[in-house]
This record gives structure tokens, C-alpha cells and sequence, in this order.
């Protein structure tokens, strides 16, 4: 005789009030990574900062999430996940006003390293407290669906708000925003969120955090300067010198009774291949979406407006699916979810690769489509069978480990596949006549197809036939990196089957 499962009590609306006030939280938290973008030229006017400074005003607030995101999401599960998030907040608000009222760039450098390491609360400490919110399967896919959407929404409204604040105040507005939505979430916390911590944790190894840091930022460091740079010898360095950090950490945390990170986690196969589905599913959308926006303008002579405004559709599926996700995962079950999203994101990767090879607009766009149809539901189920595959008393450390792993994935995507896409465009002009330009021009042209769109626009009404030449040389790398992306999510689908079939998720078993 089988022992029944305890049904799960439904959430009321203090949960789903809960939820909301989480996803704002989210939201702003994703704004931060894009609503800069929009601001630069009049923080340059203000500030005018060294094109170092400028680098890093951009990439601090990244490199500082990703390096803690693991100390956070641990913290949270042995000093409380709440107060974390509370914490968090209130360094978040504040760091916020420090940067609005910034008189020089080192300043604002310093106030967007705060804001980053308050904002590597959010993430983790979010997405536990939703699985802890949550307790029926069902509502919970949601809950998840619904937090994702948040990051979502974040990325789209970030440049908008960001654009319509800078028309009418000054470039400090676009932290502002932030304070008053932080200080609401310090406020209704206590009464809307529960408090969970694990009762068997111990301290805090401060060596495995320092470690953890040193780790995890040379990587990131390296792959974001590949992807804006491209490939050089000189990013290697911080890379080796990260993963082997990374050695002598995992090899620290091995022998701590409280170690940082359980490495127990990954000998569950359903939580490292949860993992590894939403690593590599990040790796590739964020290369081929990279990809995308250069093309519309590059390729297809979009003005950046015109671009903006013909990846809306594109956009409203990410957002529709986001909110939706969860019916295909109720109905279909994780596993199916996850296989079918991988089967359909191959397809859209496909029909991607053919229509930048002909250069299509409408096929580029339908494909981003597809994209969304399958990579939505992939992300949002792997990231609920991250965090459900782990004993609750470590749910912060899969959240934030789920976090870390997609902030390598986008950043390895965007380096690597840019690195791929960029060599054969190089292999591609090697023999292109560039006889008529000054070498210097001639050389800019062979490396990249913003350069070579650059040098022609310069020459004012000048022949320029080799243009045609790389803009299909960049199609052609474009189009080789969206087929590599399709065949190897198919092999991910075929390994994912295999693991999942072999070691089905606990949310599958007590669904069946």
C-alpha cells in the first residue's frame, strides 16, 4: 500500500500580493542592467569621464551581481532570506541616491559597485521566498512565470522609462526610480513574506567568499572584453586565471563541514541537468539575439528607431510566454516541457541561420518568434526544477547558483559565439580588394562589419562594392553560429531526455 502525497495548500492573496511585490522588485532590479545605456552621453557631457571610466560606469553593476550572487543566495538561507532581501533593498535605495547625486565618474563607479552587490540579493532571495510562497505545483510554475516576466518587462521598460525621464530631468533621475519602489519593499516585507533560514547552518567561511569572488569576476571580466573587443590573446589571462581560482575553491568547499556551496546539489542529476539546459539555452539566445540587433542595423540598414520598433513582436512573445509558460508546464509536465522548448528553440535557431544566410527581415523576426516559443518555457521550468531539486534549507543557493549559471551562459554566448561569428567574417574578407582604402581603413573594414559600414559611410558617395562583400560575410557568420546553436540544443535535447528519463525530477514523480 502506497503512502498518498499530502495535497498542497493553495496560496491566498496575501501570496499573490507577495508575489507582486517581489516582482518589482525584479523589475527594477533588471532596469538597472539597461536603463544606462540611454544615459551615457549626458553623464559623458556632466562627468566626462576616461574612456576607462566609461567602461566601467557600463560593466560594474554586471560584474558585481555575478560575483555575489552565490555569498547572497548562501547568506540568505542561514541568516534569513527576508531580512537578506530587506537588507538588500534598503543598500539598493541607498546606493541609488548615492549614484543620482554623483559629481565625478569614480563616484558613480563606486555607487553602481553598491548597487550591484545589493541588487545580487534580489535574485536569489527573490525566486526562494516565491518556491517558499508557493507550495502547489501548479501555482507555483506560475508564481515563477510571473517572476521571470518581471526581468523581462525590466529589460524592455529599462530604455524606455530611461529615454522619457532624460527628456524632461536630469541624467540622476534614472536611479531615483528606484528608491521610492525599495522602500515599499522594506516596508511590506514584514507582513507580506514569509522568513525561512535553514537551522542547521553554520558561519559564514569568509576565505570560500573571497574565493568565490575572485573566481567568478576574471571570467566574467574576460568574456565580456571578448565580446565588445573580440577575440584576443590578452583576455585569456584573467579567464585561466578565474577557472583556476575556481579549482581551489570547489576544492575548499569539499573539505568545510559549512561549506558555501553544497556541492551535494549537483550530485542530483536532475538538478545539473536543470543547470545545463538553462546555461546552454541562456549561452545561445543571448549570442543570437547580439547577432540580431547588429543585423537589422548593419545588414539591413535599420536605423536604430526602426530596429527598436520591429522587435516589438519579437518582445510581446517573450513577455506573452513568460506570463503563459506555466499552462504548458501544468499540462505537459517539466520534462516534456523542457524537451519539447529545446525541440522548438532548435527549429527557431534553424530557420534563423537560413534567414540571415538570405538576409530576410521577416524571416529574422519569425524566427525570433520561435525562439521565444521554445526558450521561455525551457528557462522558467529548468529554473523551477533548480530550485525544487534542492532541500528547501538550500533553496537561496540553487536560486543564486540558477542565477550564476545564466549570467555565464549570456556572457559566454555573446563572447564565444561573437569570437566564431567574427572569424569567419575575417576568413570571409581575407581576400576582398580593398586596394582603394588606406590601410589602416582596409584593416578596420576586414575586422568588422561596423567598422567596414563606418568607412563607407565616410567616403560620400565613393564606390564602395566591397561593402556588399561584408555585409555578406557578417550574414554568413551570423547564419554559422545560429546553425551550431541548432544543432547542439538538439544534442542537449537528447541528453536531457536521457538524464530525465533515467533520474525523473521529485516535481515529475509526485505530479505522475
Amino acid at each position: 500500500m502506497t503512502e498518498s502525497l499530502p495535497i498542497a495548500a493553495r496560496a491566498t492573496s496575501r501570496e499573490w500580493i507577495g508575489l507582486f511585490v517581489l516582482s518589482i522588485a525584479c523589475l527594477v532590479y533588471s532596469m538597472d542592467l539597461s536603463v544606462l545605456f540611454l544615459a551615457m552621453p549626458a553623464i559623458t557631457a556632466d562627468l566626462a569621464p576616461s574612456a576607462a571610466e566609461l567602461l566601467w560606469i557600463n560593466d560594474i553593476y554586471g560584474f558585481m551581481v555575478a560575483g555575489f550572487l552565490v555569498t547572497m543566495g548562501t547568506l540568505g538561507d542561514r541568516v534569513g532570506r527576508r531580512r537578506i532581501l530587506m537588507i538588500g533593498a534598503a543598500a539598493f535605495g541607498l546606493a541609488s541616491l548615492f549614484a543620482a547625486f554623483a559629481t565625478t565618474a569614480s563616484m558613480l563607479i563606486f555607487a553602481r559597485a553598491l548597487l550591484g552587490i545589493a541588487g545580487a540579493t534580489i535574485a536569489p532571495s527573490t525566486l526562494s521566498l516565491v518556491v517558499n510562497l508557493f507550495s502547489d505545483e501548479s501555482e507555483r510554475n506560475r508564481a515563477i512565470g510571473i517572476w521571470g516576466t518581471a526581468f523581462a518587462l525590466g529589460g524592455l521598460i529599462g530604455p524606455l522609462l530611461g529615454g522619457v525621464l532624460l527628456e524632461f530631468f536630469h541624467w540622476g533621475s534614472v536611479f531615483l526610480i528606484n528608491v521610492p519602489v525599495m522602500l515599499a519593499l522594506v516596508v511590506a516585507s514584514p507582513f507580506l513574506l514569509p522568513e525561512f533560514r535553514s537551522e542547521q547552518s553554520g558561519r559564514i567561511d569568509v576565505a570560500s567568499v573571497l574565493l568565490s569572488l575572485a573566481s567568478v569576476l576574471p571570467v566574467i571580466y574576460g568574456l565580456k572584453h571578448i565580446a565588445t573587443d573580440g577575440f584576443e590573446l590578452v583576455h585569456l589571462p584573467p579567464i585561466a586565471v578565474g577557472l583556476g581560482l575556481g579549482v581551489v575553491f570547489l576544492r575548499r568547499q569539499m573539505r568545510l563541514q559549512d561549506p558555501l556551496i553544497d556541492l551535494s546539489l549537483f550530485a542530483i542529476p536532475s538538478f545539473t541537468a536543470s543547470l545545463l539546459v538553462n546555461l546552454f539555452g541562456v549561452f545561445f539566445v543571448f549570442g543570437i539575439f547580439l547577432f540580431q540587433n547588429q543585423f537589422l542595423q548593419l545588414v539591413l540598414g535599420l536605423s536604430p528607431l526602426q530596429a527598436a520598433l520591429w522587435s516589438i513582436a519579437p518582445s510581446l512573445v517573450f513577455t506573452v510566454m513568460s506570463l503563459q509558460a506555466y499552462r504548458i508546464t501544468n499540462r505537459l509536465g517539466p520534462v516534456r516541457t523542457v524537451l519539447l522548448g529545446l525541440a522548438v528553440n532548435a527549429i527557431g535557431a534553424a530557420v534563423m541561420a537560413m534567414a540571415a544566410y538570405g538576409q530576410s527581415l521577416y524571416g529574422v523576426l519569425f524566427a525570433s518568434m520561435l525562439i521565444g516559443l521554445g526558450f521561455v518555457p525551457v528557462v522558467l521550468t529548468t529554473t523551477g526544477l533548480i530550485v525544487g531539486s534542492a532541500p528547501p534549507e538550500r533553496a537561496g543557493a540553487a536560486s543564486a547558483i540558477s542565477e550564476t549559471s545564466a549570467e555565464f551562459g549570456g556572457a559566454m554566448g555573446v563572447a564565444l559565439l561573437g569570437s566564431l561569428a567574427s572569424i569567419i567574417y575575417r576568413l570571409a574578407m581575407a581576400t576582398t580588394d580593398l586596394g582603394a582604402l588606406p590601410p589602416p581603413l582596409a584593416e578596420a573594414s576586414r575586422s568588422t562589419l561596423a567598422a567596414a559600414v563606418e568607412v563607407a559611410g565616410s567616403m560620400k558617395g565613393e564606390g564602395t562594392p566591397w561593402l556588399e562583400v561584408a555585409r555578406d560575410s557578417f550574414s554568413l557568420g551570423f547564419a554559422v553560429s545560429c546553425g551550431v546553436a541548432a544543432i547542439t540544443l538538439v544534442a542537449l535535447a537528447l541528453l536531457a531526455r536521457w538524464v530525465y528519463g533515467t533520474n525523473p525530477p521529485a516535481a515529475t514523480t509526485a505530479a505522475h
